[in-house]
């Protein structure tokens, strides 16, 4: 099995994965390999896999109807968020050790995937999609954080981490070997918060654990995971 967490919602009618290091989705692959994985997954899903090049900003992109059967390859465009309306066609954001957020509106008409590093959340990547996701439904909304490095893995040089902090709102820390340290999760909760939007954390911390890909761990072979959320077809 390749998933860390699957849970599809049949009262929303959303279904929301994360998958472990048995698959890797990065672009650092070999084309043909990473859409076999892709493949996979869309198979295991049911439905057709979009991604697209992600830079660590804040934008958003909108997909659209799609005819592909298994990946919707949108990595032409550079956004770190994507949202649709459309059923049948699941958003895929590929981590490492930032923060994968999928939010999803609670009559299920509309559903959104974030890519939030510490660049992205500095750059506000999340309520730049949870904006973009009320302007489609404006009903409440609900959101599930998958697995990401933790703050006592996250090293970071003390400047960085003190700047970091204040921006986000978020109180300094350190790393279980005492260098200073960033808490991406405590920054995703915030700006959740402050959106809105209530959060379910699934947990798991990606250079802990082995089953998942790390590029604080592995460096530049890491491979990537991905959080993945949907609206099932009526």
């Amino acid at each position: 099995m390749f998933w860390f967490r699957r849970d599809p919602d049949a009262r929303l009618g959303v279904g929301v994965a994360f998958t472990t290091a048995a698959l890797d989705l990065g672009d650092g692959r070999e084309r043909q390999a990473r859409d076999a994985d892709l493949a996979r997954l869309s198979a295991a899903l049911g439905v057709p896999v979009a991604i697209v090049a992600q830079v660590h900003g804040a934008d958003v992109c909108e997909v659209g109807a799609t005819e592909a059967t298994t990946v919707v390859d949108l990595t032409a465009q550079q956004a770190d968020a994507l949202v649709t309306t459309e059923p049948g066609v699941a958003l895929a954001v590929r981590v490492a050790d930032c923060v994968p957020v999928l939010v999803a509106a609670e009559d299920g008409s509309a559903v959104a995937a974030v890519h939030a590093g510490r660049p992205g959340l500095l750059a506000g990547t999340i309520g730049a999609a949870v904006r973009r996701l009320r302007s489609l439904s404006g009903v409440p909304l609900r959101a599930w954080v998958g697995p990401h490095v933790c703050s006592e893995c996250y090293e970071v040089p003390a400047e960085m981490a003190e700047e970091a902090a204040a921006a986000l709102g978020v109180e300094p820390t350190v790393t279980r070997w005492g260098t200073p340290s960033l808490d991406l999760t405590a920054a995703a909760a915030r700006q959740l918060a402050e959106a809105g939007v209530p959060a379910e954390f699934v947990g798991g911390c990606t250079r802990e654990e082995a089953d998942l890909h790390s590029y604080r761990r592995d460096g530049s072979s890491s491979g990537r995971l991905v959080g993945a959320v949907w609206r099932g077809r009526p």
